[in-house]
């Protein structure tokens, strides 16, 4: 049997299951980490998440290599902002 076209069996573009862990999605958990951040600083800390959280069910230690390098980027923006100051 064919399903009709607007139903799925699973929705890999509003709830994929590697976002989603003990009941929580990360959009969620990203919302409210990065609402008190902004510009670069909130791209890094929402990517870091993102990769953390999904790196066991999607791409293992590629995840894991793309949060460590976003998280480098955040300590370069945090420490070049602090030297503004």
């Amino acid at each position: 049997d064919i399903a009709p076209f607007n139903v799925a069996k699973s929705d890999n573009v509003n709830h994929p299951k590697h976002y989603c862990k003990g009941g929580v999605e990360s959009i969620d958990f990203v919302r409210a980490a990065v609402s008190n951040l902004s510009g670069f600083e909130a791209v890094c800390v929402a990517n870091i998440i993102k990769y953390a959280w999904r790196y066991k069910e999607k791409n293992g230690l590629e995840d894991v290599m793309k949060a460590a390098k976003y998280l480098e980027w955040l300590q370069e923006e945090v420490e070049k902002n602090a030297n503004k100051a």
